[in-house]
């Protein structure tokens, strides 16, 4: 399961990461979130080592949310080398993240 990162480790998980990171910024009451989640568990358990998959809650981190102009909830966001390089707006399905994850490795 992705590990929650907040404003306080971010910069050190996702920015100083010498791996690419997927950071979903999500909402507790979100119904697409929730059913994202056992996606996002599955992009986690097949790129272990190759990927870090993390969740932003955008009701506790707001300014991070703000920071990423993340509008809405699920936001995905794909990290490589402390940059942000893509990102994909609501529910999708496994094989579209496959295709952004196959862009960062």
């Amino acid at each position: 399961m992705a590990v929650r990162v907040s404003a306080e480790d971010f910069d050190v998980k996702v920015l100083q990461s010498e791996i690419p990171a997927i950071v979903e910024f999500y909402s507790d009451s979100c119904i697409p979130c929730k059913q994202l989640s056992p996606i996002l568990g599955g992009i986690e358990d097949d790129y272990e080592d190759k990927v870090n998959v993390y969740k932003v809650n955008v009701n506790f981190d707001a300014e991070l949310a703000e920071k990423y102009a993340v509008m809405a909830s699920p936001t995905i966001l794909f990290f490589k080398g402390g940059e942000e390089v893509s990102r994909i707006r609501g529910l999708v399905k496994r094989n579209v993240l496959e295709e952004e994850v196959g862009k960062l490795l």
